[in-house]
């Protein structure tokens, strides 16, 4: 039964959300570590994530049914009722909030509170069954997570949080097409109405190619604004660059699924790569500062 709730709270998607949390408190520490607030950002942040998680996998249960990869889930199959996962869910975000809360500062769980809402509230029960912009707006709540481990250190939204939070927005919207390409007769099997499925593969390819280069420029911008040093703004413009040929180049020279794949597993090299190097190759400077919750 342990099995079952830690698969609820989709291990896969928190740890990916991690790396990018450590990589934007690492940016915002400037080589500053605090192990309490690193490990509060951590443990919150994971709470928070898993929490979502669980809620979604409740409210996704009547799509889930219909989906291969996902009717095998415990909710699914009845393993665990959805009283049970709903307590849980609720437990598991009073930890993750409360301990941003008490450890980190009111910015930080003002953008876990977005991030959470947006992807229950905003994501799961309405945007992703009604909207073909439903990718969109779940690009927010997945974007929080950098914001949030930047925030627990600086306490104020300011020019390098505006440009994370910007950046991991753009990052989201290709690389959930890739998915959705990758799992097309899942989706088209729910009826979700991602952009592959309503307006064809080749459009969701054309906006992938936009989302890609805006997202390269945008991560730039890290650079432009003294943030981080050369070789973060290098390794970027090399990923970004990969990425974009591969969406471009390989998609006449493979199976739609399998290109989708590629640009998929590129996608995650690509947040992976930049999550590292911001975390490494930081600068230390005097932030901008756009909003202070007090």
């Amino acid at each position: 039964m342990f099995k079952e709730f830690l698969v609820l709270t989709k291990p896969g998607i928190i740890m990916g959300n991690l790396i990018a949390t450590v990589a934007g408190y690492f940016l915002a520490a400037q080589g500053d570590f605090q192990l309490v607030t690193f490990l509060a950002v951590c443990i919150g942040t994971s709470g928070v994530i898993a929490s979502g998680c669980v809620f979604n996998n409740v409210i996704d249960q009547d799509i889930d049914k219909l989906m291969q990869r996902t009717q095998n889930r415990a909710l699914v199959k009845k393993v665990i009722t959805s009283n049970g996962a709903l307590l849980y869910a609720m437990i598991l975000g009073v930890i993750g909030f409360g301990t941003l809360g008490y450890f980190t500062t009111e910015m930080a769980v003002l953008f876990a509170v977005i991030g959470f809402a947006v992807y229950v509230g905003l994501y799961s029960l309405h945007y992703k069954r009604k909207s073909v912009y439903g990718t969109l707006i779940g690009s927010i709540s997945g974007a929080c997570p950098p914001v949030i481990g930047y925030c627990a250190v600086t306490a104020q939204f300011d020019v390098g949080a505006l440009v994370i939070l910007l950046t991991f927005c753009l990052w989201q919207i290709p690389h959930s097409y890739a998915i959705a390409i990758y799992r097309f007769e899942d989706y088209k099997a729910a009826n979700i109405p991602v952009l592959p499925l309503v307006n064809g593969i080749e459009s969701a390819r054309k906006h992938m190619v936009a989302y890609i280069v805006a997202f390269t420029l945008m991560a730039l911008a890290l650079f432009v604004f003294n943030y981080v040093g050369t070789l973060y703004a290098v390794s970027t413009l090399l990923i970004g660059t990969v990425w974009l040929a591969i969406t471009i180049v390989d998609f006449g020279r493979y199976e739609q699924h399998i290109w989708a794949k590629r640009v998929f597993v590129v996608s995650i090299l690509a947040i992976t790569s930049l999550s590292v190097f911001m975390s490494l190759d930081f600068v230390s400077l005097a932030p901008q500062t756009l909003l202070t919750v007090r």
